[in-house]
Order: structure tokens, then sequence, then C-alpha cells
């Protein structure tokens, strides 16, 4: 199978590599892809939200498989293009990624699968906004209803910070969402879905916010681990039959059948899962770390998926042992990041010592004439690291990450903590 990946960050890097590790995938390109993977696969420059170039590049390359992996391309129909031009494609169709590119789409959806989220309002218009306000509190959660990379959300109990957040929105011409606060540990749960077959992922958790201890603004994501030593196995069934299940069949009732990666990000509270918000793809920094425990051929899953048969797949195989993804951010993230800045260290893999477990994915990356390796993006590089727990994962993921150097740079230190620190409890049910 000759498998062509669409994107170009550090999600892109983690599919290419567990794409490399199955048997039964010949070749790999990724489009446009980055330095990090170009060193592993064939790279080629595509503007991933143009259909017909994605479509032509698919046909030169002789694709199998396409896999899509960032929402923009999804939410613009790269998938259906695909599709039509007759070639398998992992990712839904536009119709159906709208449970991403609308939240006020995907809380239809939800309540009509009678799954249960966060009540909200969505306001269109600056003369709404304080009343609409006044409706909420006192922990304020204000979204942009459509795709803002993870950074369109203000959790706050600052009602002026609430307001300034919504009248900004606003003024960008984009509709508001308001949402009742919903407390409880976060768990994020990827699942392949192929109409009605639903097939779970590990569950991880995801640190949004860009400080230790949760502190600063939200970003696209600052780290993850995986598997979640507080979360019952049962929990995890669970969301797949009180959540995903339903909202699959709910979109086939309306005639847009998911295809791909249904993301179900989730507030573990005293009622039981509450979903914050659905995602139509693989989750990025999440990703890097499920992936790095997958044990089976991920490009058989994409592919049956893809294909409508799902159902008959293997299930996939898991590794023992944790994974831990940590964000390595430029200065200035998640503001205006500075680039253009030399990396060093992050070439290789030590031979032995606490780093050897750990990898380096390249998320915003460019290569100089002379060959050095630059920052590029926000988020720059992941280091990826698995261990026999997740205090061992920890360790080698730290200890790798100290020996990468860019100017201004930083990480949290605290990704996994609360969890090896035993300081995660799911709430009493009521």
């Amino acid at each position: 199978m000759r498998v062509l990946v669409i994107g170009s960050g550090a999600r892109e890097h983690a599919l290419v590599e567990a794409l490399r590790r199955d048997p039964g995938v010949t070749a790999i390109a990724a489009a446009p892809g980055n330095p990090g993977i170009g060193q592993v696969a064939e790279v080629r420059a595509v503007d991933p939200a143009g259909a017909d170039a994605v479509v032509g590049l698919a046909r030169d390359f002789a694709a199998d498989l396409v896999v899509i992996g960032p929402e923009v391309p999804l939410v613009l129909g790269i998938a259906d293009a695909v599709r039509a031009a007759g070639i398998a494609c992992f990712g839904p169709s536009a119709a159906a990624a709208r449970i991403e590119g609308s939240k006020a789409f995907a809380k239809d959806v939800m309540a009509a699968a009678g799954v249960r989220t966060a009540h909200s309002e969505v306001v269109d218009h600056p003369g709404e906004l304080d009343a609409a306000l006044d409706r909420f509190g006192p922990t304020w959660v204000v979204k942009d209803d459509g795709l803002a990379a993870g950074k369109g959300v203000v959790v706050t109990t600052d009602r002026s910070a609430a307001r300034d957040h919504g009248a900004e929105l606003l003024e960008q011409g984009h509709p508001v969402l308001l949402e009742s606060f919903l407390d409880g540990p976060e768990v994020s749960l990827f699942c392949l879905v192929d109409g009605e077959t639903v097939v779970p992922l590990l569950p991880a958790q995801d640190h949004k916010r860009v400080g230790d201890g949760d502190t600063g603004p939200n970003t696209g994501g600052m780290g993850a681990y995986t598997p979640l030593p507080w979360l019952p196995p049962e929990t995890v069934t669970e969301i797949v039959d009180d959540v995903v299940k339903p909202v699959a069949a709910e979109m086939v009732r309306r005639g847009v059948p998911f295809s791909g990666l249904l993301y179900a990000g989730l507030a573990i509270g005293q009622a039981g899962p509450a979903v914050v918000e659905f995602n139509c793809r693989f989750g990025d920094p999440e990703t890097q770390a499920v992936l790095a425990l997958l044990d089976s051929p991920l490009g058989a899953l994409l592919h049956a998926t893809a294909t409508g048969t799902l159902a008959q797949a293997q299930p996939p195989v898991w590794k023992d042992g944790a994974a831990i993804t940590v964000v390595l951010a430029a200065e200035n993230y998640p503001g205006r990041p500075r680039t253009g800045d030399v990396i060093s260290g992050a070439e290789g893999t030590p031979a032995s010592g606490p780093g050897a477990n750990a990898e380096v994915l390249h998320a915003g990356t460019s290569l100089r004439a002379d060959g050095a390796l630059l920052s590029a993006g926000g988020r720059v590089l992941n280091v990826v690291a698995t261990g026999a727990d997740l205090a061992e994962a920890r360790a080698n993921a730290y200890e790798r990450i100290a020996g990468i150097k860019l100017p201004g740079s930083h990480f949290r230190t605290d990704i996994g903590l609360a969890a090896v620190e035993d300081r995660i409890s799911l709430p009493t049910r009521v």
C-alpha cells in the first residue's frame, strides 16, 4: 500500500512514523511535510486546502490511501474530492466534518442523539452579548463557533475578560458560542468511525494552557500522555456506548455518515462523561503519544476505515507502558511566535540513558540553505517518549528535551505530573 499523508505538523510526523512500522505500507509521501518527515519519507509541495492539487498529487504518487491530518482541508471537502477521484481517503466528508467546523451543528447533533454536553447559546450580534453573558457564569466559557486551531476558547471567572473575547470574535465576524462550565478531569478519546462501527484508541489527556499548573492562555496543546492511570477501563466503554456510538448513529440518520477519526473531548463530572467538543481528525499533541504505543499495523486500520470495512478489521494492539508528548514552543507562543532561530540538539537519539526511549518529531521547522534547522512556527518540536510507566516516560522525555537548544523557547515541565503524583481523581457519581 502506498500512502499519502496531508499535513505538515508533528501529528503528521507521528502518522508517518507509525505507517513506517506497518509492513503492509510500501511507500509514504507527505505533503507539504516538514524537514523531520523529509528524513524518513518523500516530501512533496502542495497546498493542503487545494482540492485539485491534492488529487493531482495523489494520482501522481499512485496513492492507494490518502490520510488527511488537519481539520481545515476536511472542512473544505478535500476528502470528498479525493474519493470522487476513486482514491481511498481517511477523513470525513465536508458535511460530516461540520461536527468540528461548527460547534452549533455539533450541539444540535448531540441534542438529537441524547448526548450530555454543556448548555450553550450562540451569539451573532454584539448587542446580544451582555444579556447572554448574564445567563452564564460564574465561570464563563467563550468559544469561536468555527475553527480556531484550539486557541479560540477562553475559560475565565472574569466577566470582563469573557466579554472582551466575545466582542473581539464578533468584531471579526465570527459567531460566539457561550457554554456552561463542565467540571471534572478532561479526557481525549479518539475513535475510528466507519458509519456506525466504532473502534476506540487509547484515552489520553491534553494540556492546553501554556504554563505549568494550567496557567496562561489556551494553546494548540503543550503536551499529552496516555494511558490514564486514573481512568477506569469501563469509563472508556461508557464513552463509546453513550457518546460516540449515538453520535455516529445520528450522523448516519442525517445522511452524513462519519468516516475517519472522531475525537471526543470530554469532562468526567459527577453525572458521568459530558462532551466539551468534537473534532473530526486526529488530535495534536495526543496523537503523538497514542501512536507511540500502537503495536499493530496503522495503515491497515486507516484503510479499513476509509473503505467501509472497519467492522472486519483486526482491532488495534497496544504496547505495555506509557507514552508522553512534550511540546517545545517558540518565544512568545501562543501570541506571535519568534521564528527563524537555529535549533541544535534535535538530531538523532541517544544510544543509551533515559533519552534513548525518546524521539523528536517536527512541528514548525524549516531548513536554511546551508542545512541548518530553523524554527518556523509556534509549536516547533515535540519530544515523544515511552517508559514502563508514566514516571519513566516523563523522565525519558525531559532528559531528551533538555538537550535541545532554541533561543527563547519554552515548554511545560508538568506534563502528566498530576497523574504520576496521583492528584487526579474522578468525582463521586450522583
